[in-house]
């Protein structure tokens, strides 16, 4: 048996070995310090040596340490290549991170799940996987009535796995500021642990699924494969080929990665009106670019439910800041609580720290790319930076935590992608707010 806990005693070594490895490399850093090699060179190539570590043991781990993988692969594009570089080999390894469940542990679970008579509902299963995620794997078979399905099935015993994982990576949050220092992973980790009943729950992600395919049928940009089948930790759906957006990300040609960055937008903006729902996950694994240019969306685990559509004041702030009218924008951001009412912002300043983050929708058309990304990251992360100190008076207010997140990631992706298409259309038509004051916040 490959089940997650026979493996605990070895994945809990393995984390155990992060805090352990850095203090080593730290050690390391300071005999060369006393060697008298600048600063720059120790701080270099420590983080360097902590990054490929960590990376290491994130990409031989399933559950939360792959969990809290994915979650920042979509960073990944911020990072300065000499660190990136290690990042997207473990990144690129870790759907194959682990040994698959043997076909004896499959059948049995198809048996507790669809019942003794499973074999009836399929013409075909093949028990290899096709492939392998945080939580589950996903089998290739053909359903009784013909139709080519994707079987996924949960692995024996990853709840308590996942919650073991993110527990133990949150005592080591501190490491992740080795790679990046203005980078805080606890407020995703703490996410994470939050969603991990809403993850391993099939029967909810199946309703889920519906309504996302409800929502698009027919439609010409976005594909959501129609579900078959579902029990607790069984969920069939409809197969889908295409193009992974990993390897549209890998080796794309220009018109595929600015194709599959409109398309990504779309969804993001799109969803909280067409279905109520946002898609939270925009890890690359989740998504296939297909011949007919639509994007498929194969993964529904985690969503936010937003039954009202998209926040108006993002899309009015947004405009005003555009427009650069400061003091609206200073009053919008206080009374959404992302500045607190007793502390004493320059309205000017504000504007000078939001400005350049909306540059992708200021001009109709943009292309994202990892230096656009980088430089950002810079300005807004390094601690002696003055937009650092700036951003320290600012908050974010609880009811923006997930739509925060998931911008970031989706910014990630297409920075990855280096996608170039006119964003600042997508945002007028879907984002209430944006076009103008008299529009609509959306039509019920």
């Amino acid at each position: 048996m490959t089940d997650i806990p026979r493996r605990a005693v070895s994945r809990t070594a393995r984390l155990a070995s992060l805090p352990i490895g850095f203090a080593g490399r730290a050690a390391w850093g300071f005999g060369k310090k006393v060697t008298g090699l600048a600063n720059e060179v120790i701080t270099t190539e420590v983080q360097q040596r902590t990054a490929e570590h960590l990376f290491k043991v994130l990409g031989q781990l399933k559950g939360g340490a792959m969990k809290m993988g994915q979650a920042l692969s979509v960073f990944e594009a911020a990072l300065p290549e000499e660190i990136a570089g290690p990042y997207r080999a473990a990144l690129t390894k870790l759907q194959e991170a682990a040994p698959p469940l043997p076909a004896a542990t499959v059948h049995k679970v198809l048996a507790e799940e669809l019942g003794p008579q499973w074999r009836r509902k399929f013409k075909e299963l093949d028990d290899s996987p096709a492939a392998a995620a945080s939580i589950g794997q996903v089998h290739r078979a053909v359903w009784k009535d013909g139709r080519e399905v994707a079987v996924k099935i949960q692995y024996p015993g990853a709840g308590p796995a996942l919650v073991a994982d993110l527990n133990q990576l949150a005592r080591f949050a501190g490491l992740f500021k080795v790679i990046q220092p203005g980078l805080d992973v606890k407020p995703l980790v703490t996410e994470l642990r939050e969603r991990v009943a809403e993850e391993l729950d099939y029967r909810l992600e199946a309703t889920t699924q519906k309504a996302f395919a409800k929502a698009y049928a027919d439609d010409e940009e976005i594909l959501v494969p129609n579900v078959v089948a579902y029990s607790d930790k069984v969920l069939v759906t409809e197969w889908v080929d295409g193009v992974p957006l990993a390897q549209v990300i890998d080796s794309g040609a220009p018109a595929d990665r600015d194709l599959a960055g409109l398309r990504m937008a779309t969804l993001h903006f799109s969803a909280p009106t067409r279905a109520g729902l946002l898609h939270a996950d925009p890890h690359p694994g989740n998504f296939r670019l297909m011949e007919d240019s639509r994007l498929a969306v194969l993964d529904f685990g985690a969503v936010a439910r937003m039954p009202d559509g998209h926040m108006e004041p993002v899309g009015r702030i947004t405009r005003l800041a555009l427009e650069g009218r400061a003091a609206e924008v200073l009053d919008g951001l206080r009374a959404e609580g992302f500045i607190s009412g007793d502390v004493d912002v320059d309205a000017d300043e504000l504007l000078e720290y939001v400005r350049p983050l909306l540059d992708p929708v200021a001009a109709e058309e943009f292309q994202f790319t990892r230096a656009w990304l980088r430089g950002e990251a810079a300005r807004l992360g390094n601690p002696r930076g003055p937009a650092f100190q700036f951003g320290k008076q600012l908050n974010l207010p609880p009811s923006y935590l997930m739509l925060h997140r998931v911008t970031l990631g989706s910014i990630g992706v297409l920075c990855q992608l280096e996608a170039k298409a006119p964003y600042r259309a997508v945002v007028r038509r879907w984002l209430p707010g944006f076009a103008s004051p008299a529009a609509p916040s959306r039509t019920h």
